[in-house]
């Protein structure tokens, strides 16, 4: 066992490799992400996500809330952009097609609100996160980021899909994209700029909501009486100062059943759902480096197209076969970034919502699912 994980990891590339991603790297980096579905299923079985509401009060490996987040959600952003300009022409951004620097740009919008905007100019206060949780969203959001940095670039890896079948051979979808320059090639990737779009104000609208509901819940909360009359004017002082620096710190008010919270409380995870969503449709217009083509980076030439082929997650063939069938190049990173985020946020809904249950009561949740209208269960 322990010679075949060696040798295993003999066979990967070296980690200078993952930096500025080789098409080795590329391929090692999607093979591992596409199966992040797997490692989900762990949220399914246990509410711990010592992060937000929560969050634990007293631990030694607790981020403060705002660096904590900003930590986690900066990472994709910056990665992506370091990518983008250390690798050579034709690969950095200043050498990309268009549709290539828009899908790019989609990301790094999304991040600047959710790694900047969100925690330092939204947010009324954030509760402090674990380590491991900061630690775990920076992993995922690196193999992300790096993934959709190599497709920018237009690395091809040839697809195929998995035999189910002793009978049934494998199938490679081609690499080499639809040659159709008609006006109605663009239809697709226009829907999916306008689905981003309404996904991401939507999710900033909703997040916003929530945000000032605990505003608004914090001020109408009735403050304490000090319980000396006693106490000296320094001291009661100090409390006041520390109780205005902190009076929405775990105010939690559950929203009421208007607008997008009408059936759901989770409508910011289906909002950025479609987000992504929308940036997969974009991404069929992303258009790949020419397979003769090559770069150099250090002495090294770069190929831009791989021989070892992808052999794609189940859960990700019907996207493959829809694009196929309908005559699209298929957007895997952007896939599976669709595919993941919907992975990792759906527990931590399902969690919610019975938290939600505990804190304020079945009458006030009664009726609305998480994600889904009037659905309990999720």
């Amino acid at each position: 066992m322990g010679s075949a994980i060696s040798s295993c990891i003999q066979t990967l590339p070296p980690l200078g490799d993952f930096l500025r991603p080789t098409l080795d790297a590329y391929l090692v980096s999607l093979n591992v992400f596409q199966y992040f579905p797997l490692v989900s299923l762990i949220q399914w079985c246990t509410a711990f996500h010592p992060a937000g509401k929560t969050s634990l009060k007293n631990s030694y490996l607790n981020f403060p809330g705002r660096l904590g987040w900003f930590i986690m959600e900066v990472v994709g952003p910056v990665n992506l952009l370091y990518i983008l300009w250390t690798l050579p022409p034709p690969l950095n951004i200043a050498s990309l097609p268009l549709p290539n620097k828009l899908a790019a740009s989609l990301y790094v919008l999304h991040y600047i609100n959710r790694a900047i905007v969100s925690p330092f100019f939204a947010a009324p206060s954030m509760s402090p996160i674990h380590a491991f949780v900061v630690f775990s969203a920076v992993l995922f959001n690196w193999f992300n980021s790096t993934c959709l940095a190599g497709w920018i670039v237009g690395y091809q890896i040839p697809i195929v899909l998995p035999a189910y079948s002793s009978t049934s051979k494998p199938a490679t979808m081609p690499s080499s994209p639809p040659s159709s320059s008609s006006s109605s090639s663009l239809l697709i990737p226009s829907l999916g700029l306008c689905l981003f779009l309404l996904g991401m104000a939507g999710n900033i609208y909703a997040e916003r909501t929530l945000f000032r509901l605990r505003r608004e819940g914090a001020e109408t909360r009735p403050t304490k009486k000090p319980s000396s009359s006693s106490q000296s004017t320094t001291t009661d002082s100090k409390n006041r100062n520390s109780n205005n620096k902190n009076k929405f710190s775990k105010v939690y008010v559950i929203p009421p059943p208007t607008g997008l919270f009408h059936s759901i409380l989770y409508p910011h995870y289906v909002c950025e759902w479609l987000e992504w969503l929308g940036f997969a449709l974009v991404g069929t217009a992303v258009l790949p480096v020419s397979s003769s083509s090559s770069s150099v980076l250090g002495s090294a030439s770069v190929a831009t197209t791989s021989s070892s082929p992808i052999v794609l997650a189940p859960w990700i063939v019907p996207f493959a076969l829809g694009a196929d069938k309908a005559g699209l190049r298929f957007p895997l990173p952007a896939v599976l970034f669709f595919v993941n985020a919907v992975a990792n946020m759906l527990p931590h809904a399902r969690w919610g919502r019975k938290w939600y249950v505990e804190r304020f009561g079945a009458k006030k949740v009664a009726g609305r699912g998480a994600v889904l209208p009037f659905c309990g269960c999720l």
